[in-house]
């Protein structure tokens, strides 16, 4: 296969897993380590992807992934951490629910609970639990963000401040080693700080892949949370701290 369609499909696996590798690379397509390690140097300097040691990630810093192509990353993961993350959710509960496509899957799993309030700044959300007649749903409001279809702004954290939700569910869109919670939009980092604030308990669902990017407004620390839905164990250093701050950390298979 020619450097011209190895680029592509690149590309697409690492969308798909978040990061690649050279020696996973050069299995799947059947060419030396130095030819992939070429191609991920080339892709590099066209700013496509960026090089770490032994493959490269996602590009990193103030641009997030469109959200179609965001909803198409890592499906089987998310699925996996949507249904840990549901089990752990009673019925007749109140819930808020935030932007995000693991959130959205979250919203899948629970079509089948019943006696459920969702509050959520989220239209994908209203619209998927829409068929569960046994769920009340309440949307936020606020500024219409249409590349998401998410609600942010003064409006949003205005409602949100109303209420006292039992479970919070939330996404973000990176990690770090430090345990930081971190996203793109100041916008909607203002409100998950509001919905963290707000909640009896909160759930963080998230795959590996969001330590492997980097987005520069901070919204919380793993220590805020109740418990972490992830697919990947989390480095020793961060599983640490995670056990001193008392936060759960499900990984789900």
């Amino acid at each position: 296969m020619s450097q011209t369609f190895r680029h592509p499909d690149i590309l697409k696996i690492a969308q798909r897993e978040g990061k690649v590798t050279v020696e996973a690379l050069a299995d799947h397509f059947g060419v030396t380590l130095q030819t992939i390690r070429r191609d991920l140097t080339e892709l590099a300097e066209a700013n496509k992807l960026e090089r770490v040691h032994g493959g490269a990630i996602l590009p990193s810093g103030t641009t997030n992934i469109e959200y179609e192509e965001r909803r198409n990353l890592n499906q089987p993961a998310k699925l996996a951490i949507a249904q840990a993350c549901a089990a752990q959710i009673p019925e007749g509960c109140s819930i808020f629910m935030n932007i995000g496509t693991s959130t959205e899957a979250v919203a899948r799993e629970l079509l089948r609970h019943r006696d459920l309030m969702v509050v959520t700044n989220n239209m994908n959300i209203a619209s998927i639990l829409v068929e569960n007649p046994e769920c009340e749903i309440i949307v936020t409001g606020g500024a219409l963000r249409r590349s998401d279809s998410g609600l942010v702004g003064k409006i949003t954290t205005d409602t949100i401040r109303q209420f006292k939700f039992d479970v919070a569910v939330i996404g973000c869109s990176a990690l770090d080693q430090d345990g930081d919670l971190l996203d793109f939009d100041i916008q909607e980092v203002g409100v998950s700080q509001s919905i963290i604030h707000q909640s009896r308990k909160c759930f963080l669902v998230a795959d590996g892949s969001k330590f492997a990017r980097t987005a520069p407004a901070r919204i919380a620390s793993m220590r805020d949370l109740t418990t972490v839905f992830t697919d990947q164990a989390f480095s020793p250093g961060l599983a640490k701290r995670c056990a001193e701050w008392g936060t759960g950390v499900v990984v789900a298979c």
